[in-house]
C-alpha cells in the first residue's frame, strides 16, 4: 500500500510506514529460529506437568525444597508464554479494536503472573524459615524420584530448545532452564545428603536458596514487563545512536520529537520528525525508504511513524522534545 503524504498548514508532510512500498520497514530479519510454535506449546505443557508433580511430591514427601522448586519452574511458563505468543501471532492481522494486533496479550500475562509468583515464593520462603525452628522429618525417596523426574523433563526441554539459541528471546529460555536442571540436581543431592546424614536442616536450606532464585527471575520479569507496558525505551537500545542513524541518511538535516517503544516480544516501534529541504516528493519517498532500511537493519524497528517538516522552521514552534540532533553534514 503507498503511503499518503499529507501536508499540513505549517507544510509538514506525515509518512507512516507499515505496509508493503518504497518505505516498507517490516523486514523481519529476526524471526524467531527454526522452532516451530508446537514446540514451545510442549515444553509450556511438560513445565505445567512437572509443576503439579512437585507440588504432590513435596507435599506427600514433606519437602518445601520441592516446592519451592515447583514455584521455580513455574516461574518459566510466562517466558515460554511469551515466545509462543510471538511465535503463534506474529503473522496475526491486526484489527479495528487491536490496530497495533496482539503484541501485549503475553507481556500481560508475563506481568500478572511475575505477581502471582513473588506472593507465592514468600509464602513458601516464611514455610522454609519455620522448618528452621521445627524441623520436619521429609521421606527422601519422594524427594529423589520427583527430583529425577523434574530433572529429565528440564533437560528435555533444554535439548529442545537448542536449535532456537541463535535467537535472543529462546536462548534466555535455554538458560533459564539450564539452571532449572541445577536446581533439581541440588535437591538430588540434598536428599541423598540428608538420607545418609538426617541433616534435616538442607531441606529449608535449598528451600530458601530456591525461593530467592524466583523471587529473582520474578522481580526481573515484573521490571521488563512494566517497563514495556509503560511504553519504555527497548533495553540496550540508546536513542542518541537512533538520531544518529537517522542523521546519516543523505538529505535528512535534523531529527527530533523521536519515541521508540517495544509493542511485544522484540518488536520495536518508532516515530520522530524530520526535516529535510524542499524537494520533489518522490526525492522524500526515497529518503524515507532509506530510513526505514536503516533502523529495521542496524535497530530491528520494524514499524515507523516518520514525519517529515520543511528545514528552517522557527526554534520557538513548540514541539521539539527532546533538543533537535542536527546533522553535522
Amino acid at each position: 500500500m503507498r503511503r499518503a503524504p499529507c501536508m499540513g498548514r505549517m507544510g509538514h508532510m506525515n509518512s507512516h510506514s507499515n505496509q508493503s512500498g518504497p518505505g516498507h520497514s517490516h523486514a523481519h530479519g529476526h524471526a524467531h529460529a527454526r522452532l516451530s510454535p508446537r514446540a514451545l506449546g510442549w515444553a509450556m505443557a511438560a513445565t505445567l506437568a512437572l509443576v503439579i508433580a512437585e507440588i504432590f511430591g513435596g507435599t506427600v514427601g514433606r519437602s518445601v525444597a520441592l516446592l519451592n522448586d515447583a514455584v521455580h519452574n513455574l516461574s518459566d511458563v510466562p517466558t515460554l508464554a511469551i515466545s509462543w505468543v510471538a511465535l503463534r501471532w506474529a503473522s496475526r492481522p491486526a484489527d479495528s479494536d487491536r490496530t497495533y494486533g496482539y503484541h501485549r496479550a503475553g507481556i500481560l500475562a508475563a506481568f500478572t503472573n511475575a505477581l502471582l509468583l513473588v506472593f507465592v515464593a514468600l509464602i513458601l520462603a516464611y514455610e522454609a524459615w519455620e522448618r528452621f525452628a521445627h524441623p520436619v522429618a521429609v521421606i527422601e525417596s519422594w524427594m529423589i524420584a520427583t527430583s529425577i523426574a523434574a530433572l529429565a523433563v528440564n533437560g528435555g526441554i533444554t535439548l529442545a530448545l537448542v536449535r532456537g539459541r541463535s535467537d535472543l528471546n529462546l536462548r534466555s529460555i535455554l538458560i533459564h532452564n539450564f539452571g532449572d536442571a541445577l536446581s533439581n540436581i541440588a535437591i538430588l543431592i540434598g536428599a541423598v545428603v540428608i538420607h545418609s546424614t538426617g541433616a534435616l536442616w538442607l531441606d529449608p536450606a535449598l528451600g530458601l536458596a530456591i525461593g530467592a532464585l524466583v523471587l529473582w527471575s520474578a522481580w526481573g520479569i515484573l521490571k521488563e514487563s512494566a517497563h514495556i507496558l509503560l511504553e519504555g525505551r527497548p533495553r540496550g537500545m540508546q536513542l542518541e545512536n537512533v538520531a544518529r542513524a537517522v542523521l546519516a541518511v543523505p538529505g535528512v538535516q535534523e531529527v527530533h520529537d523521536i519515541h521508540i517503544w517495544t509493542l511485544g516480544a522484540d518488536v520495536h516501534a518508532l516515530s520522530c520528525h524530520v526535516r529535510i529541504p524542499d524537494m520533489h516528493m518522490d526525492e522524500s519517498e526515497r529518503i524515507l525508504a532509506a530510513i526505514c532500511e536503516s533502523l529495521s537493519r542496524d535497530f530491528r524497528i520494524s514499524h515507523t511513524t516518520i514525519q517529515f517538516e520543511r528545514a528552517g522552521l522557527p526554534r520557538d514552534s513548540g514541539y521539539v522534545m527532546p533538543e533537535p540532533v542536527r546533522s553535522q553534514k
